[in-house]
């Protein structure tokens, strides 16, 4: 199908359910004097942001951040309260920036959802790498996840796939591009999803690299994929489900999740194997501004307001400008 039909899809399925979730969504907590408080961490610039991804460069306290709807990147600065532009739109042909992950090695990866994912050195903003999708209108790439030894993974929403970038890979592209090639096929431990629901979507790595944990939307379930022996096992998940879970972020064995149309946090412990996780706390707030993901920073939470439902590409209307991300703290 067309490839300009894909945020059609992704609107009509949350926003189908986002009423009913809604009516049995917990409480909001938000300015309870003993729970997680939610406050207004940074603004970004313009009036059609709907930023989707966000990632924390620990080397400086810098977070950047993507807009969905223009490709536009911006940075905080670490302790500023306004973004800047730091790649604007159309940046090497790149129509928006979903997924976003910062390295090491002072590089920036940014995912558009249809065509592919780019690779920027942060000291002067110039492209490393390209990877393309083979056949961009086949797939919908999401968001992304960095192993300590430098490997990325990204999430495929209309595909049950995580594709894989090496560190040699990047070396070989010098500027250049590459194709974009799966590593994993999750489709036979995944249930089936609505017609034209997006699956698979946040994902994290544990401290070795040898984990990954997968996010499945529709289905609520939560999948570790062995990158070693390819195995995948569906984690058994006790208090709750992450049923619109999209961004997730890990620490040690704490994973928050954000739940996006139903404007929820969640966080969980996880086993020591990977294989359970238990639900530790939850918020639903209607200041979260339907998140889509999250980052760590120190002792709180840096979480993405999309306001996708605001006149963007899940709903009508006008959003609350200027965009901002939030801080959550206590959870």
């Amino acid at each position: 199908m067309p490839l300009v039909s894909r945020p059609l899809h992704r609107r009509t399925f949350l926003t189908a359910t986002a009423a009913a979730l809604a009516a049995v969504a917990a409480p909001a907590t938000a300015h309870a004097a003993t729970g997680p408080r939610v406050s207004r961490a940074f603004t970004l610039p313009g009036d059609r942001a709907y930023p989707e991804g966000i990632t924390l460069d620990r080397r400086t306290g810098d977070v950047y951040v993507g807009s969905f709807t223009t490709g536009e990147v911006y940075r905080a600065a670490a302790g500023s309260s306004e973004a800047e532009v730091f790649l604007p739109a159309g940046t090497d042909g790149r129509t928006t920036a979903n997924g976003l992950k910062t390295d090491r090695a002072g590089r920036l990866w940014v995912t558009d959802h249809s065509t592919g994912i780019a690779v920027y050195d942060l000291r002067d903003r110039s492209l490393l790498a390209r990877f393309d999708m083979p056949d961009p209108a086949a797939g919908f790439l999401n968001d992304v996840v960095i192993t300590p030894d430098g490997t990325a993974y990204v999430t495929d929403s209309v595909r049950p796939l995580i594709h894989r970038v090496t560190p040699a890979e990047v070396a070989r592209a010098r500027g250049g591009r590459l194709p974009l090639t799966p590593a994993f096929d999750l489709g036979a431990a995944l249930p089936a999803a609505p017609s034209g629901a997006h699956a698979l979507n946040g994902i994290v790595a544990d401290t070795t690299g040898r984990f990954l944990f997968v996010v499945d939307m529709p289905g609520g379930g939560l999948y570790r994929v062995d990158t070693t022996s390819g195995a995948v096992r569906r984690v058994a998940l006790h208090g709750g489900d992450l049923t619109h879970g999209d961004g997730l972020e890990l620490h040690g064995r704490t994973l928050w999740a954000v739940h996006n149309v139903t404007d929820t946090l969640t966080r969980w412990q996880l086993s020591a194997t990977g294989t359970s996780a238990r639900l530790r706390r939850r918020l639903t707030t209607p200041a979260l501004q339907l998140p889509t993901t999250l980052v760590r920073e120190r002792d709180h939470l840096l979480v993405v307001r999309s306001q996708f439902d605001k006149g963007g590409p899940m709903g009508e209307g006008v959003p609350r400008t200027p965009f901002t991300v939030a801080r959550v703290t206590g959870m």
